[in-house]
């Protein structure tokens, strides 16, 4: 079955030609009909099925006949790449029609998002905790909605959304359609979907959850120490023109990167702890070949659409099996083909025969000819958390000496400093600021012994065996996405 057939409109049809797209992928042929009669969707698609364009089609195809300047559908999504990844979709399909999008998420202002609120973009493709933001305001009104999305909702459980996403339901008016696509169907979201939906169309409701058939799979069991050096003799044989490359934390993105980029490799990384603007260009600059290697955290496991990318690393192996089906899932989007490899330690078998259980097969083992596995790491790519801490710690209790140091210089004072009452009282350093943190301002230094690496709450144990262990790498809940 063809576009053709499903009866879009013709300026529609004309953009979806534009794109090279002639037939629609199983998702979309059976979501966009039913979604065309006005009937809830609620549809589970793995990433790279085309989903994007099974909710997108038919939402142009009603705007297509109505009026302008009011916003009526809004998609929500969990994160800044996925958000901006949309729209970008939707223009390129709707390049011949006049309707407009705008993206709403952290991290940027709040002036051209407030814009677009009060003109009225036709779609409004928003992250939950700045649509929270807006709602504080009197113009974030969206009295004529009439289609809603929730994208990846699964995922924006993981990330601690839910709630959010139950206070923006608060705002919104009674709707004509809701569409609702998710991966998986844990129990918080299947009740959330008896809340929206009506009598929906149910797609896909009892799959298994698996990668795309056209990924080649493969393991390569490697020592944690020696995973970097892998990594570069992977990339020097030149098979792999570029790679995305997932780490589990932010810290072990950083040090990859860097040590990538001494060996002589072009190489960005993509992180909770960047700012929009450094996580756009580093985006930007993997799509456009400026960098070989986008080393990344797994917020950018179901937000990155990179046209025909050859190679997924899983730098280290996922604690949740999803996870690793939405990273390998980067590549082979669009029933193209693609590699994903993934680097195993000792310690990280137990997450990989999670894993092989979860998609019904055992990965083949690889072992590299002219590979030292039995090496001495050059050097620690992750250094323990308490061990930055302390560092950070000197760094402060240094820089303090020497101001105060240069003041008693200063003064021109050789009075000798009053001697403690105490050797507790010696001991004890004085009182810090909340910007004296190793954690930036804020954040108490008093608190800063449990705080996660990187930003974030929660209390953790330190790293051991130079693996981090963290939650979902997805933004923090302060950045607001």
């Amino acid at each position: 079955m063809s576009f053709a057939s499903l009866k879009l409109h013709a300026s529609l049809q004309r953009g979806l030609k534009d794109l090279g797209f002639t037939r629609p992928t199983p998702i979309q042929l059976d979501a966009i009909p039913p979604a065309l009669e006005g009937r809830d969707v609620l549809a589970c698609a793995q990433t790279g099925s085309g989903k994007t364009l099974a909710f997108l089609l038919p939402i142009l195809n009603h705007l297509m006949d109505t009026k302008r300047g009011v916003t009526r559908a809004l998609v929500i999504t969990p994160t800044r790449e996925l958000a901006a990844q949309i729209v970008e979709d939707m223009n390129e399909v709707a390049v011949h029609t006049p309707l407009t999008a705008a993206s709403v998420y952290g991290g940027v202002g709040m002036g051209p998002q407030e814009h677009a609120f009060r003109t009225g973009v036709d779609v409004m493709v928003a992250c939950p905790g700045r649509l929270l933001d807006h709602f504080r305001q009197p113009y974030a009104k969206l009295a004529h909605l009439e289609y809603l999305v929730l994208d990846e909702a699964d995922r924006m459980l993981d990330m601690g959304f839910l709630p959010d996403i139950k206070r923006v339901l608060k705002h919104l008016p009674p709707r004509k359609q809701t569409l609702f696509f998710s991966a998986t169907m844990p129990a918080p979201i299947a009740a959330l979907t008896q809340e929206l939906l009506k009598a929906p169309a149910m797609i896909n409701l009892e799959r298994r959850s698996a990668p795309a058939s056209g990924i080649t799979q493969a393991v390569y069991p490697v020592p944690q120490e020696l995973k970097g050096e892998l990594l570069f003799k992977l990339l020097s044989l030149g098979d792999m023109k570029e790679a995305l490359v997932f780490t589990r934390t932010k810290h072990r993105a950083n040090r990859l990167a860097e040590f990538l980029s001494r060996k002589g490799i072009n190489c960005e990384r993509i992180h909770g702890n960047r700012s929009q603007a450094q996580r756009t260009k580093a985006l930007e600059g993997f799509k456009d070949g400026v960098y070989r290697v986008l080393v990344a955290t797994d917020i950018a496991a179901r937000g990155i659409d990179v046209e025909a990318l050859g190679h997924v690393v899983n730098f280290d192996v996922p604690n949740v099996p999803d996870d690793y089906i939405h990273r390998v899932g980067r590549t082979a989007r669009a029933e193209l083909t693609g590699e994903a490899f993934t680097f195993v330690s000792p310690d990280e078998e137990p997450e990989l025969k999670a894993i092989e259980k979860a998609i019904n097969r055992r990965l083949s083992r690889v072992t590299l000819p002219d590979f030292d596995y039995k090496a001495k790491a050059s050097g620690r790519l992750e250094i323990p958390l308490a061990e930055r801490i302390a560092e950070i710690r000197k760094k402060k209790a240094e820089d303090r000496a020497r101001a105060a140091a240069k003041l008693v210089r200063r003064d021109g004072s050789s009075a000798a400093p009053a001697r403690p009452a105490s050797r507790s009282q010696a001991a004890r350093p004085a009182p810090r600021r909340d910007d004296d943190s190793p954690y930036g301002s804020g954040v108490p230094a008093s608190k800063a012994d449990g705080a996660r690496s990187g930003g974030g709450g929660g209390a953790r144990k330190p790293f051991r065996g130079g693996r981090g262990r963290s939650g979902p790498s997805g933004p923090s809940r302060g950045s607001r996405d």
